[in-house]
């Protein structure tokens, strides 16, 4: 399966922007500031509404009006994550080819934002009470998870490998 993607990666690493950005002292780090702040605001917004999911803050607050209060914030903070982590990809796609942190990482991601978008939108836009506390908690407890696994992961990659 990986060797189909090698023609990507390759692709990918000698595009002009994977050069311009490995050629410069300025950009990658740029790039990493914007990824790693906008990654903070998602984590934050996700363990609000998780929490709150899980009924430890902020009981008394709707957890709909919660969801949309936040939705702006987690949805640029995506938005962002997922842009400058395309370009730094760019700059280093070789490197990651076989780092396993990489690949632990991607993996994360796209479960993290199948769950988001197809599961977890779906349960904190909806009243509480049709809905089960099992789902709720659900919701909560992989959000947590799948996110913070991001983190991790994107974290060991220039670490571990």
């Amino acid at each position: 399966m990986m060797k189909a993607l090698f023609p990507f990666f390759q692709w990918a690493d000698g595009s002009w922007v994977g050069t311009t950005v490995r050629n410069s002292r300025m950009w990658f780090p740029v790039l990493e500031l914007f990824h790693l702040f906008a990654l903070t605001i998602l984590l934050g917004t996700t363990v609000l509404l998780s929490l709150r999911l899980l009924g430890l803050v902020m009981k008394k607050q709707p957890i709909p009006e919660l969801a949309r209060d936040l939705a702006p914030w987690t949805g640029w903070s995506i938005a962002v994550v997922l842009t400058s982590g395309l370009i730094m990809f760019f700059s280093g796609a070789l490197r990651y080819y076989d780092n396993v942190s990489f690949r632990i990482k991607m993996v994360l991601l796209f479960s993290a934002l199948i769950f988001h978008f197809a599961y977890f939108r779906r349960v904190v836009r909806r009243d509480e009470s049709s809905q089960s506390p099992a789902a709720i908690k659900l919701a909560g407890i992989g959000a947590l998870v799948l996110w913070f696994g991001v983190g991790l992961a994107g974290r060991s990659i220039g670490f571990v490998g």
